[in-house]
């Protein structure tokens, strides 16, 4: 599947790279020849990811990082450039949500999704392209949601945080592009993860989901790898400032 995105000789920086689909395109990264730097606040499952990678014969580093705090951020740059010369590419997939309405989402519930999944997303690009600047080359990809693009009931905190970082990834891609800089972003559909199981754990509840879908059902994690994949290959050397939606479907709805 990989065989054609040669990405040997890159360094890739994946945030909430240690399960769901973070480990899926972490994995996906290693497999064509990027050297891979896993980053995140739960250490064991990066650590888990890193050895599977270093596993199949690629080159893997864990950096524990809070990616709303700037300082560590900043770190987190420093490291992956004093550990492999360069950062060639950035997967911005860290995210939180918390499934309530707007009624009875929390203020401080509202401020911690817009801190993870935007704010922290401009803190660490903003680092990571002073670096691609000085080499006038890299990628940044954004991971979003199809959610950006159609309310759901009780996600309203996450949905309207990934339509700001859709409009981030716009606003980087033009103000970068006269460096070397391409940014765009991948929305995935509903997926079989950690992060979205209270909305398909119930089985019932997952073929009802899978059914409205017009490929009729949910995604797996690594179904979302490839589109990364082309985004960060020569492939897409023409594009930036898009989204591409991997979502069985969903927005055709």
């Amino acid at each position: 599947m990989n065989a054609k995105y040669d990405l040997k000789g890159q360094t890739a920086i994946v945030t909430g790279g240690g399960k769901g689909i973070g480990r899926a395109i972490a994995l996906g990264l290693a497999e064509s020849g990027a050297a891979v730097v896993v980053a995140g606040r739960t250490l064991e499952p990066l650590e888990a990811v890193a050895a599977e990678i270093r596993a199949k014969g690629s080159k893997a580093m864990v950096v524990q990082t809070d990616l709303v705090d700037s300082a560590q951020v900043e770190a987190l740059a420093a490291k992956t450039v004093e550990a492999f010369g360069r950062i060639d590419i950035l997967v911005n997939n860290a995210a939180r949500s918390f499934l309530r309405s707007l009624m009875d989402l929390r203020e401080d519930g509202w401020d911690k999704v817009f801190d993870t999944n935007v704010k922290a997303v401009w803190l660490l690009s903003r680092a990571v392209a002073r670096t691609m600047m000085a080499r006038k080359s890299g990628t940044i990809i954004n991971i979003t949601t199809v959610g950006a693009e159609k309310a759901e009931l009780g996600m309203a905190a996450y949905g309207c945080s990934k339509a700001a970082l859709k409009m981030l990834t716009r606003c980087m891609a033009r103000e970068w592009a006269p460096f070397g800089i391409r940014v765009n972003a991948v929305g995935p559909g509903l997926t079989r993860t950690d992060f979205s199981k209270p909305l398909w754990s119930n089985p019932e509840m997952e073929k009802h989901i899978g059914a409205a879908l017009p490929l009729g059902r949910i995604a797996e994690p690594e179904e979302m790898a490839p589109a990364v994949l082309f985004l960060a290959s020569e492939g897409a050397r023409y594009m930036t400032g898009h989204t591409i939606y991997v979502d069985g479907g969903a927005l055709t709805m």
